[in-house]
Parts: structure tokens; sequence; C-alpha cells
């Protein structure tokens, strides 16, 4: 991918990002107003309105690309390594989206306890896979935005992402060398 498409590729997410969550609060506007969420749903904390989602949303699809350009720069010039960083991505990005649009519908509807299944098995995945990358933190808010804003499940994700960029860090090099034969 040239740097022309890739920038005119960026431009397009982040407008889509933009539109996607002015629609949204446009949505909640017209039917009954803004929704504000109070942290823990306790009223004795503060409440924090969905409108941060004109910011967060465009931010996170701004470094999601940016991250992304940044790892397929660090690749050789040969196209198939290249096109591999993307489908990973993708793939995270995607499978972030639909995690999150599922525990968001279960929520919704009443099966709250799929939600705390389904996060619970993030928290988990997390310890393997590299969901701390920006693709997936925007997956998984942009998968969620409809049902509770953008701040909610950013402050969310960013606590199981922090798990998982530790894991990664300190606990997977640890076993890693456990594992590796000694020399003798």
């Amino acid at each position: 991918m040239t740097e022309a498409n890739f920038r005119k590729l960026t431009y397009y997410v982040i407008s889509m990002a933009v539109i996607f969550e002015a629609g949204h609060l446009l949505w909640e506007h017209l039917n009954g107003g803004i929704v504000s969420h109070h942290l823990l749903h306790s009223p004795d904390y503060p409440a924090i309105s969905n409108w941060w989602g004109l910011f967060i949303l465009p931010f996170l699809a701004w470094l999601a690309m940016a991250r992304i350009k940044k790892r397929v720069n660090f690749q050789p010039s040969d196209s198939s390594v290249s096109r591999k960083v993307l489908n990973r991505a993708l793939m995270g990005f995607l499978g972030m989206l639909m995690l999150s649009f599922l525990q968001s519908v279960s929520f919704t509807i009443g099966y709250g306890n799929i939600a705390i299944y389904l996060s619970l098995g993030l928290l988990l995945v997390g310890l393997f896979l590299p969901i701390y990358r920006a693709e997936c933190i925007f997956g998984y808010v942009l998968g969620s935005i409809l049902f509770t804003g953008a701040i909610i499940p950013f402050i969310g994700v960013l606590v199981t992402a922090l798990i998982s960029l530790l894991t990664a860090l300190c606990i997977k090099p640890f076993i890693l060398r456990l594992l590796r034969p000694q020399p003798q």
C-alpha cells in the first residue's frame, strides 16, 4: 500500500468515526437528550457525558491508523509481510468490534451474566493475544458505543489492555525463559 493510499484510508477511517459518533449523539439528542453515565452506576460519583465520544472515537481512529502505519513501515519492503500486518490489524479490530457488540447487546436485552463472562473471557484472551494494540481498543469502543457511549467502554478496555501489555512485557518473557532449555 502506498503512502498516499494509506493517508487516504486514514482520513476515511477518522471521518467515518466522526460521522458515526455525530449520528449517535444526534439520535440520543432527538430521543430524550444526550446520556451521561455515573462511574460505577453510583449517583455519588460524577457523571460523564457521551459528548466525550466526539473526542475519544476520532482520536482512537487516528491512533490506530498511526500505529498500524508504524508497524507496516518497520517491515521490509516485501508487500506480503505488510499485507500480513494489515490483515492481523484488521482481525484484531473486527474481533474486538464483534466481542464488544455482543457484550453490549447481551447486557441491553437483560443477559448481564453473558456480558460478564465475555468480559472475563476477554481478560483471559488478553493474557495470550495483544489486545493492547490501538486497533483492538478502537474496535472495542466502536462496537459498544451505541449502547453505552464511548467513555465507559474506553475505561474498561484500557484496564484490560494494560493487563495484556504487562503480561506481554513481563510474564511472557519470564515463561519463555523458563521453557527454554538451559545450556549444560
